[in-house]
C-alpha cells in the first residue's frame, strides 16, 4: 500500500497534539484531524504532573509551560472546620518538584504553537469516518497484525481517502475509532454528576496548595490556577440547572470547603457524567487508542490528561522504530501490555479517592478522619502518595520487553528535545573496566542506528529506552556479561538484521 502518511492522528486535544509533535520531532509524516473548528476555549484538564513535565522536557516542549504555570507544592485534606492533613508535594528526584497548573485551553495553544514551529498544522472541521486495514473492514477487535490502513475522512461534507501506516485514535470518550473497532469499554458510571467550575475567589487559600475536601455530600477538590482563580470540582446529586451557577458553587464551597473561601465570580462551568472505564486492548492491528478514547475515570487527583499524554509517549518511539524498519510486531504489542496495568492503577486510585472522600458511612468517616492525620505524617506514606499522583512512580514491571522493574530514568543528558530520540542509550560508568567499555563500544558500533553509548552517573550498566524508562540494568562489576544481557534485551525489541543492514548501507554511503 502506498502511504500518504506514516500516522493518521484522530483528535487534536492535548493527547493528539502531543503525538503530532512527537511525530514531527522524529521525522515521521502524519495527518492530524479534528472535528472541531478550532481548539478548546475552556480550561477543562488542568494539572500537569512532574513526570509529564519531564516527558515534555525530553520532547522539547517544556519551556513555555514553565512560563505560564502556577506551581503547586502542597496538598491539603481539609474539612470546613479543620485541616486533616497537609503534605508537601515536592519530589526531590525530579527537576520539576511541583504540579504545574495550566488550563487545557492554554496547553492546547502551546502544543499547537510548538507543532507549527515544526512546520505542522491541524486539519480542523475534519472527521474520521471509517477505515479498512489489511483488506478487511475493521470491527470485532480488528486485525491482529499491522499492514497499513485505508481511511475515509470528511471535511465540510466532502469525503477523501488517506493511506496511513497507522491510525491512532485520540478522539475522546466517544471515540469514533473505538466504536469502529468494536472494542468494549468496560466499567461503569458514577451515580452523581460532577461539577466543574472555574471561579474567581478571595486569597484565603494559598496559591501553591490544592485541597481535597471529604464530605458525606460528595467529594470536593480545589485546584489553584493563580492566587485568585481556582478550579472547583465536586459531585452533585440531581442538578436542576444546565450548568452550575455562582450560587451553586458558593453553596458547595460553604458546605464542603475550607472555612473562609469565597467564590466572587464564575468564568466557566459545566456538569458532566463521569465513568471509570478502560478498553481491554489498546491496539487492533495497525490501529491504536490513547487518552480518553481508551480510558476515563474520576477527575479527583488530576490524572486524566497526564495518563493520555503518557500513552502516546510510550507509543511514539515504538511507531518510530517500526516505520524505520528497525523493529517489528513484538514492539507494537508491548504498547497495550505496558499501558493497561498503568491505566488500571490510575482508575483504581482515583476511584478509591473519590469514594473515600464521599463515603456516607458514619463509621467510615470516623475511621477516615482519624487515620488520615496519622498516616499523612508518616514519611513512607507521603512519599508513596506523591509518587503515585506525580506519576514518577510509574514502572513497566512485567513488560515483555523489559528486564527488571522498568523504572523511569532521567538526567541532564536527556533534556531539551535532542537529548533522547530514536535510539536506546547504553549508560556505562566512566570507571568501568576495559572489558566492559570495549564490549559496550562494540555493541554500539554494530548497531549505531539503534543504541548510543553514554557515560553513566552511577556504577551500573543501564539500557535506557527512547522514552526514558529502563529496559535493563546490571552492576558494572558484571562487565562484558552485563553488555551481553543488554544485547539480548535489544534483540527482543528490534530487528537486529535490519539494523545491521541499515548501518552497513550508511557506512557505504
Amino acid at each position: 500500500m502506498d502511504r500518504a502518511v506514516d500516522v493518521l492522528i484522530v483528535g487534536a486535544g492535548p493527547v493528539g497534539l502531543f503525538l503530532a509533535n512527537e511525530c514531527a520531532r522524529r521525522g515521521l509524516s502524519y495527518k492530524l484531524i479534528e472535528t472541531r473548528a478550532g481548539q478548546s476555549e475552556h480550561s477543562k484538564a488542568l494539572a500537569v504532573m512532574p513526570r509529564t513535565m519531564e516527558i515534555f522536557d525530553m520532547a522539547g516542549v517544556a519551556a513555555p509551560f514553565l512560563e505560564v504555570a502556577n506551581r503547586v507544592t502542597r496538598l491539603a485534606v481539609a474539612e470546613p472546620s479543620r485541616t486533616l492533613a497537609r503534605m508537601r508535594f515536592e519530589p526531590a528526584e525530579s527537576p520539576y518538584p511541583f504540579v504545574a497548573m495550566v488550563p487545557q485551553d492554554v496547553t492546547e495553544k502551546l502544543l499547537v504553537e510548538a507543532l507549527r514551529e515544526k512546520g505542522g498544522n491541524v486539519e480542523y472541521e475534519t472527521t474520521f469516518v471509517t477505515a479498512v486495514q489489511n483488506g478487511t473492514r475493521c470491527g470485532s477487535g480488528g486485525s491482529s497484525s499491522s499492514g497499513g490502513v485505508h481511511a475515509t475522512i470528511e471535511h465540510k461534507g466532502e469525503r477523501s481517502e488517506v493511506n496511513a501506516g497507522f491510525v491512532v485514535g485520540c478522539d475522546g470518550a466517544h471515540s469514533a475509532l473505538r466504536h469502529l473497532l468494536n472494542l468494549p469499554f468496560a466499567g461503569e458510571a458514577y451515580e452523581a454528576k460532577f461539577m466543574l467550575a472555574d471561579t474567581e475567589t478571595n486569597e484565603t487559600l494559598p496559591a501553591d496548595e490544592m485541597q481535597l475536601c471529604p464530605s458525606a455530600s460528595g467529594p470536593l477538590a480545589i485546584f489553584p490556577m493563580s492566587a485568585t482563580r481556582r478550579r472547583i470540582v465536586a459531585t452533585v446529586q440531581n442538578p436542576e440547572e444546565d450548568a452550575p451557577s455562582l450560587e451553586t458553587v458558593r453553596k458547595i464551597l460553604q458546605e464542603r470547603g475550607p472555612r473562609g473561601i469565597e467564590a466572587r465570580s464564575l468564568k466557566w462551568s459545566s456538569y458532566f457524567r463521569v465513568h471509570h472505564r478502560q478498553v481491554a486492548e489498546l491496539r487492533a492491528g495497525s490501529m491504536f487508542l490513547a487518552g480518553d478514547a481508551a480510558h476515563i475515570h474520576s477527575p479527583i487527583g488530576g490524572q486524566g490528561m497526564n495518563t493520555g499524554l503518557h500513552d502516546v509517549w510510550n507509543l511514539a518511539w515504538k511507531l518510530d522504530l517500526v516505520v524505520r524498519g528497525l523493529a517489528g510486531e513484538n514492539l507494537l504489542e508491548s504498547y497495550s501490555a505496558e499501558r493497561r496495568p498503568v491505566i488500571k492503577n490510575v482508575i483504581d486510585l482515583t476511584d478509591f479517592m473519590t469514594r473515600a472522600l464521599a463515603t456516607p458511612s458514619k463509621l467510615a468517616q470516623v475511621v477516615r478522619d482519624t487515620v488520615i492525620p496519622l498516616v499523612s505524617r508518616v514519611a513512607p506514606f507521603q512519599h508513596g502518595m506523591v509518587q503515585r499522583l506525580s506519576q514518577l512512580g510509574i514502572t513497566y514491571t512485567g513488560s515483555p520487553i523489559v528486564e527488571g522493574a522498568g523504572k523511569r530514568y532521567f538526567d541532564e543528558s536527556l533534556r531539551g528535545g535532542k537529548g533522547i530520540g530514536h535510539r536506546f542509550l547504553l549508560m556505562v560508568a566512566k570507571d568501568a573496566g576495559p572489558g566492559t567499555t570495549q564490549a559496550a563500544q562494540q555493541l554500539c558500533g554494530e548497531l549505531p542506528d539503534i543504541v548510543e553509548l553514554r557515560s553513566a552517573q552511577n556504577h551500573n550498566v543501564t539500557l535506557v529506552r527512547p522514552d526514558g524508562y529502563i529496559a535493563a540494568e546490571a552492576s558494572a562489576r558484571e562487565g562484558a556479561h552485563a553488555i551481553a544481557s543488554m544485547r539480548f534485551i535489544l534483540e527482543k525489541q528490534v530487528n537486529v538484521t535490519e539494523a545491521r543492514t541499515s548501518s552497513a548501507e550508511g557506512a557505504a554511503r
